[in-house]
């Protein structure tokens, strides 16, 4: 009876205008109230205290709390081990400002950043339904498409396990991903019904740039997307003049998007006197990613957290630039020993990507259930972009090459479940036209008989 009133409900809000701003709202808020719900009800802003809280955020708590108590940009492990640039800026300094408000390693602080994830989570379901509107308007599809892909983002628990229980950055990054395949749709006028729809393509591009930039300083591995982004948003352009127009716009979002970078590098050009565009711990993590031992998947933390650790007394004597290069150049060694075995983790962690990441620590029954769920919508979302792709939806062919590219930095260094959720919008949506397009074909053969 519940499901008839709801399916009631949303074949309702399918009848409004197509610019759908009260519904994208209510997805909005609706997810965030939820999502909040869920931290106040399963407590998890309660987190661990061993290792001295290392569970809290990890190397960004560290380095949120060497800011908060005055040390500067340093010490993402035990101790005082001196400046740092393992970890992009922006979600350390978001988390040190908690601090200072809230406490140090507090509950308080713990509940204010779930929260803040939350909201960017939450704001991922109106641009969910954006993209689907504006992509799936052909043959019908898109109200429907749209409306169940908005509201599964919005109530599947699967979609908001990174906003209520990690202190990380997957929330936000996720969140401006979502919004740069708007702006690109927009660019490009994909699902413009009529010339009220229309935007002003300098303000697109001036975000574009803005929103880069803050993927860039907080999770870096998403940059293979951007040139391909803004290549498929000049493609769009239907005369010479319209395509120099575009290029100009191009040129305000490398400026925008280089002006967010430009402080960073050169506050590491003045500690570390070294280029680091980003972040200064890619040897360290190809290194590990090479050990015979970890067997091409590295568990833990690239460098032990633990005080009496003889590789952490290693990074803190040689300090962070030299202790990366060095492992950078051993791990170059190792792979030009025995580039075979290197091609045998990358095809392993490609498995681990699309497939789950084992986690031994849980029983049987949970993980099987796990890995069921996981794969299952890799699997659907893979297949939805194949009809997609058959069918000529529009932008499906920028999907698809995002799907190319994106997981790439993972397959050849590490990868976790996690990384695979700024894909998850997407997937979501590719799902759930898989089911309709089901669903419209066994309509179809009812009809016939």
């Amino acid at each position: 009876m519940k499901l008839n009133r709801l399916c009631t409900w949303m074949k309702a809000e399918d009848t409004h205008d197509p610019g759908f701003s009260h519904l994208r709202w209510r997805l909005f808020w609706v997810a965030f109230l939820v999502r909040v719900l869920y931290i106040v009800v399963a407590r998890t802003y309660h987190v661990r205290i061993a290792n001295d809280h290392f569970q809290f955020a990890w190397e960004v708590g560290r380095i949120a709390r060497a800011l908060a108590i005055g040390y500067g940009f340093a010490d993402p492990f035990a101790g005082h081990t001196g400046p740092t640039s393992w970890s992009p800026p922006i979600y350390p300094l978001l988390l040190a400002g908690i601090f200072k408000i809230f406490g140090v390693y507090t509950a308080a602080s713990a509940f204010v950043i779930l929260v803040i994830n939350s909201f960017f989570s939450a704001a991922i379901a109106p641009a969910v339904h954006e993209i689907a509107d504006r992509c799936y308007d052909a043959g019908g599809y898109s109200r429907r498409v749209a409306l169940w892909s908005g509201w599964l983002w919005a109530l599947y628990p699967a979609a908001m396990q990174y906003a209520v229980r990690w202190i990380w950055e997957m929330s936000l990054t996720t969140c401006a991903f979502a919004w740069i395949l708007v702006i690109a749709l927009r660019s490009r006028e994909i699902g413009a019904r009529d010339a009220s729809t229309t935007h002003n393509s300098t303000a697109l591009w001036s975000c574009f740039g803005l929103l880069w930039g803050v993927i860039a300083l907080s999770n870096p591995s998403l940059i293979l997307a951007l040139p391909i982004t803004a290549l498929w948003m000049l493609m769009g352009s239907r005369s010479v003049a319209a395509l120099q127009k575009s290029f100009s716009r191009a040129m305000l979002a490398a400026a925008f998007f280089l002006c967010c970078l430009a402080p960073w590098v050169y506050r590491n050009w003045q500690v570390f006197h070294a280029f680091i565009p980003t972040r200064g711990n890619l040897g360290a993590e190809l290194y590990q990613s090479v050990l015979p031992s970890n067997d091409g998947f590295p568990w833990g933390t690239t460098v032990p957290a633990e005080t009496a650790s003889p590789e952490l007394e290693l990074y803190r004597r040689m300090g962070e630039l030299a202790y990366v290069r060095e492992r950078g150049a051993e791990a170059n060694a190792m792979i030009a020993a025995n580039r075979s075995r290197f091609a045998g983790y990358a095809f392993k962690r490609v498995y681990f990507f699309w497939f789950g990441v084992p986690k031994p620590d849980l029983s049987m029954v949970v993980e099987a259930a796990r890995r069921l769920n996981y794969s299952f919508i890799s699997l659907a979302g893979l297949m939805g972009l194949g009809l997609s792709l058959l069918r000529r939806v529009p932008a499906s062919g920028l999907f698809a090459c995002i799907f190319l590219a994106l997981p790439i930095p993972y397959y050849l260094l590490t990868v976790q479940a996690r990384f695979r959720h700024p894909l998850e919008p997407l997937l979501t949506i590719f799902i759930v036209f898989l089911f309709q397009s089901t669903q419209r074909r066994s309509q179809s053969a009812l009809r016939t008989l």
